[in-house]
């Protein structure tokens, strides 16, 4: 199907030549973000949701689609 790519043994030091490149689109989100914390400041932390909530929330959504997945 596509191409494939080589992934690094466990344990094996790794440079950013290994690494693939960065996909545009994630990229130009992260300077997006990078850019309103700049202008803003970092978000208050009582106002954050830690990132975990929504993981475990997906997670869950995952498991009811197909209940093997815990």
């Amino acid at each position: 199907m596509g191409a494939e790519t080589t992934r690094p043994q466990p344990g094996a030091a790794t440079t950013n030549d290994d690494l693939p490149p960065p996909r545009p689109d994630r990229s130009r989100s992260r300077t997006g973000v990078l850019e309103d914390i700049a202008a803003h400041g970092l978000p208050d932390p009582e106002q954050c949701t830690p990132w975990e909530d929504p993981r475990e929330a997906h997670l869950a959504r995952l498991a009811a689609q197909r209940p093997a997945v815990t």
